[in-house]
């Protein structure tokens, strides 16, 4: 049996774990949860939220952080640690995961808000009351009309990585991929969700990157 990846199209946690997953040459096959059914995705993981993995073992894991850990665990190479950089590239993803995440989260909101539209007014109503029951009354409408200023603020978020991608240090963050390029890839799947990269003509650097980790089937370097 495959492992089984219950995922929302639209988290970037589920693509960052996708990826790894790829990168990786694990076989797994999605399973695409539906916003208002997820008897299936609570009885496998006990919870509702995504990403969920269920291994071949029948052992499932939810978080992307808590999948990465296990999956470097069962499968340590290609490692997603290159050596002596551990740490910081867990310290990256979890900046990438929280600061990168809320600037790129409320760009998406529009194109999120269009693909649960084309889903059906349910469906749409729940993922509304959910936006709005954690960010305030009108969010989703407050995007949409700031959607330029929230371009401004995630532009300034990117631009450090932007930076460091066009540096010549190499095709990854740090020279070699790790847990940091996974999280990043991610995040930028926010951009890309909808079929169309928005990411704008002036970060070139990170849309080379985007389209060089979207690409990744298996370890495009070998381990040391």
């Amino acid at each position: 049996m495959k492992a089984r990846l219950f995922q929302f199209l639209t988290s970037p946690f589920c693509a960052k774990v996708r990826k790894i997953l790829d990168y990786k040459g694990v076989d797994y096959e999605t399973l695409e949860v539906d916003y208002l059914e997820r008897k299936e995705l609570l009885t496998a993981s006990g919870q509702i939220m995504v990403p969920a993995l269920t291994l071949e073992s029948g052992e499932t894991i939810v978080d992307s952080d808590r999948i990465a850990m296990r999956l470097e665990e069962m499968y340590p190479e290609p490692t997603i640690f290159p050596p002596g950089q551990r740490g910081l590239h867990l310290a990256l993803a979890r900046y990438i995961d929280t600061a990168v995440e809320d600037a790129l989260f409320r760009l998406a909101v529009p194109g999120e808000l269009e693909y649960f539209r084309r889903q059906g007014a349910e469906r749409e109503a729940m993922w509304r009351l959910i936006r709005e029951r954690k960010y305030g009354e009108s969010f989703v409408d407050r995007m949409g009309r700031e959607l330029e200023a929230n371009w401004k603020i995630a532009s300034a978020i990117l631009a450090p990585f932007e930076e460091q991608l066009g540096a010549g240090f190499g095709a990854f963050l740090t020279g070699r991929i790790g847990l940091a390029d996974f999280s990043l890839y991610g995040q930028l799947h926010l951009a890309d969700f909808t079929g169309e990269l928005k990411l704008p003509e002036s970060m070139p650097n990170l849309r080379a990157f985007y389209g060089r980790m979207d690409r990744i089937t298996s370890a495009p370097e070998p381990p040391l």
